[in-house]
């Protein structure tokens, strides 16, 4: 602490032990403008609501919830920009720890914040601070962006002693520097959903696509340049004909929830480019928005969702509920810390810093009611309003947390599982956090899928020849049985994938071995060290053709891999056209060519035969039920002639051994039987389709395959061959059964039984 001459203790603001709380001499706080009288209003729904009030009289309702609060000040900005006229409005109305009131005459448009009065004493979680204005928990909108200037802080960013820094309240004004909440019209012509059409495709029949609105539109040439990285360019027909040539059924947004950028990136003149950064769960991000950001930005988005639904594409957000931008306790104050730090997050047993199970600096509490309110209410708004069809929560199992332990059976989970709107909808889970205990992949409850990162895992090791034994593989190209086969789940409660958004790209995954991170500023410190990719023989760009052309087969083996495997899969967009980052596996702050997806690539003869291929597999699936089981196979026989729904063969043709799964092999052969599909279609017939055998090699050379005779078939001919740039220049024919033929080194073959 320093001299007295250069603090002063808050009388009014003591701390409940004795210790004070310390504020700047000098500070700049703005004059308090003359109060706006306001109406007593309604403590529901919470947030802004333009409505018709007593006498039929136009205003906006506002509701807040400040549990523990001493008064709150509604604050109404007039003008364009980040500054504007501040009127004050004392919200003196409190229901049930909601502080609420009507303000006749003000309408959509109008920008707001809050300030929140109560004690500040940081040694008991308590950080409330009225000069820092405060962004709506349940803002429809956002207009303007975080800086992240000292001022925004509610304590003293550079006070010299900085172990005690979060202790020393800051009272200078944080309006001039923070993003307001936006109110917004409900029930106007973007609010019309009467002949928007669901898709509702059912999950066996899902393909996802993870994007980035940004990232996927800014170099579209097809795309008029004033739409580029917005919503309306991720509705504009160009750029939906892309998704409809591929096959997709979904598209994962990557986060679309209002985020701001951390202080870290900041000062090194980058931006947060993915977006898990989250301080506005009802707000479209409005960097995103083409037509304005004074509530424009929410028809934008609207207008997507309809668009996509239209083409056949449903829209699952990727949602981070688990923390917020206000990291810990040296984090900025933009909203939750300042309204009730100690209700809405974590706190560690002194109650001074957070508990942190996100590695993000904070954790939401969700076991707390409100908590729970507010996720709750976030999902059912971009439900109902604004039409999605699903949700991936980052770090789920955060969110899963009673007091401390993951547990299937927490409030967050029980509400999913009963709320009448979001059961209804696609969940997914990416179920693990940073904290003991919270790796869940599997655990979580029927309704959810989950990310499966064995599978990633195993797929890739397969094909870099890295497995001890071929027992992995099996489970995993068949439905992840050993982690999904209980309590009624499916095959389909695993998302198959082989990249995401975290990590090589699909092309550098087979042209780095170590991560290339310079970009970032962080020394290559930052992403993972555990790509499990191989090179093919030399690190990053090469002219060598021999080394090119095998990238380019090893692309074409995972693709194919990932799309005949039983589950979901999952794409991130790009990869089918050989997107590169030049070796970035945690491009996260990029917010430029590393990351946006190059579509010049689709007219390069060395690329677009990829796009082709992985047209061509995701029809296969559309077209072949097979290959997207509802159901986990038996491997038992189902008729006399001993046929089974399931096989595994050796190169030599013979069906595996439990010896053989324990043995190291590069070469594995799964038959699948169409005869023997359960369930029914949906006028009740039984399900038959073709049955198929696909062969995968990891091996570095060539190497015989005895095709399997009677009862499993007679006859084999190739659908897709690895090996073949162009699947169009592969032989055709067919193969008659017992005969061996020649697997050309590290391919796929997929072949159909015609006899």
């Amino acid at each position: 602490m320093s001299s007295a001459a250069e603090q002063e203790v808050a009388g009014d603001q003591a701390a409940e032990d004795g210790r004070p709380a310390v504020v700047v001499n000098g500070a700049r706080r703005a004059a308090s403008p003359p109060a706006v009288p306001a109406w007593p209003g309604t403590p529901v729904p919470l947030g802004a609501r333009f409505r018709t009030g007593p006498d039929q009289v136009a205003g906006t309702n506002f509701a807040l919830w400040a549990g523990g609060a001493e008064s709150v000040e509604l604050c109404l900005f007039d003008g364009p920009g980040p500054g504007g006229r501040e009127s004050r409005v004392r919200l003196t109305e409190l229901t049930h720890e909601i502080w609420h009131g009507f303000v006749p005459g003000v309408g959509p448009g109008q920008r707001y914040g809050f300030r929140v009065r109560g004690r500040w004493d940081p040694w008991t979680g308590a950080r409330w601070n009225p000069a820092k204005l405060l962004l709506d928990p349940y803002a429809r909108a956002v207009d303007g962006d975080f800086s992240l200037p000292p001022e925004v802080y509610g304590h003293v960013r550079d006070w010299p002693e900085q172990h005690v820094a979060d202790t020393v309240r800051d009272d200078r004004d944080s309006a001039p520097y923070v993003p307001k909440g936006v109110v917004v019209h409900d029930g106007g012509p973007d609010d019309e959903w009467t002949y928007d059409r669901r898709p509702k495709t059912p999950w066996a029949d899902s393909v996802i696509y993870e994007l980035h609105v940004r990232g996927f539109t800014k170099l579209h040439p097809g795309i008029p340049e004033e739409l580029r990285g917005t919503y309306a360019g991720l509705a504009h027909p160009a750029a939906i004909e892309h998704l409809t040539r591929l096959g997709v059924t979904a598209v994962e947004l990557l986060p679309v929830h209002q985020f701001a950028h951390e202080s870290h990136l900041l000062e090194r003149g980058l931006k947060n480019y993915w977006g898990y950064n989250s301080i506005g769960y009802f707000a479209p991000h409005a960097a995103y928005a083409a037509s304005g950001t004074t509530g424009e930005q929410v028809g934008e988005f609207k207008r997507m969702v309809r668009a996509l639904h239209a083409a056949g594409i449903e829209v699952i957000l990727d949602v981070v509920y688990n923390h917020t931008a206000e990291a810990g306790e040296l984090g900025p104050t933009l909203s939750l810390k300042g309204i009730d730090n100690r209700g809405y997050y974590r706190l560690q047993p002194d109650a001074r810093r957070y508990a942190d199970y996100t590695g993000c600096g904070n954790t939401l509490h969700v076991v707390q009611p409100h908590v729970l309110r507010l996720i709750t209410d976030s999902l059912r708004y971009w439900v109902t309003e604004m039409g999605v069809d699903g949700f991936r929560f980052d770090l789920a199992a955060a969110l899963a947390r009673s007091m401390h332990d993951v547990d299937m059976l927490s409030p967050f989970l029980a509400v999913i599982a009963q709320d009448p709107v979001l059961r209804r909808v696609k969940l997914i889970a990416e179920p693990w956090d940073v904290g003991s205990g919270g790796y869940q992949v599997g655990a979580f409850p029927p309704l959810w899928t989950e990310w499966n990162d064995r599978y990633r895992n195993s797929v890739r090791d397969f094909w870099r020849h890295a497995l001890p034994d071929v027992r992995e593989m099996g489970y995993r190209l068949s439905g992840s049985s050993d982690l999904y086969a209980w309590g009624g789940r499916r095959p389909y409660a695993s998302v198959n994938f082989v990249t995401a958004h975290d990590g090589f790209t699909l092309r550098d995954l087979v042209s780095y071995e170590r991560k290339h991170n310079e970009a970032n500023g962080e020394g290559n410190r930052d992403g993972t060290d555990d790509n499990r990719s191989w090179n093919c023989g030399a690190e990053g760009e090469t002219d060598d053709e021999e080394v090119r052309a095998l990238r380019r087969r090893q692309l074409r083996n995972l693709l194919t891999t990932l799309l005949l495997s039983t589950g979901v899969p999952m794409l991130v967009a790009g990869d089918e056209l050989g997107r590169t980052q030049g070796g970035s596996n945690n491009a996260y702050c990029q917010d430029n060519e590393i990351s946006w997806v190059d579509w010049s690539l689709l007219d390069d003869p060395q690329w677009r035969p990829l796009f082709e291929l992985t047209s061509r597999l995701i029809a296969l699936r559309h077209e072949h039920p097979v290959l997207r089981r509802r159901a986990f196979f038996s491997g038992r026989a189902h008729s006399a002639d001993g046929l089974r729904d399931l096989a595994w063969f050796t190169a030599r043709g013979t069906e595996m051994t439990e010896r053989d799964w324990y043995a190291p092999a590069a070469t594995l052969g799964m038959y699948l039987s169409g005869r023997d599909i359960p369930g029914r279609d949906e006028r009740g017939a039984a399900i038959v389709d073709d049955s198929f055998l696909t062969v995968l090699h990891a091996g570095d050379r060539p190497a015989g395959f005895a095709l399997p005779g009677p009862p499993w078939a007679q006859r084999y001919e190739v659908v897709v061959d690895t090996s073949r740039e162009r699947q169009a220049d592969a032989p055709g024919g067919t193969h008659p059964a017992g005969t061996e033929i020649t697997v050309p080194a590290r391919s796929v073959l997929l072949l159909r039984v015609v006899g």
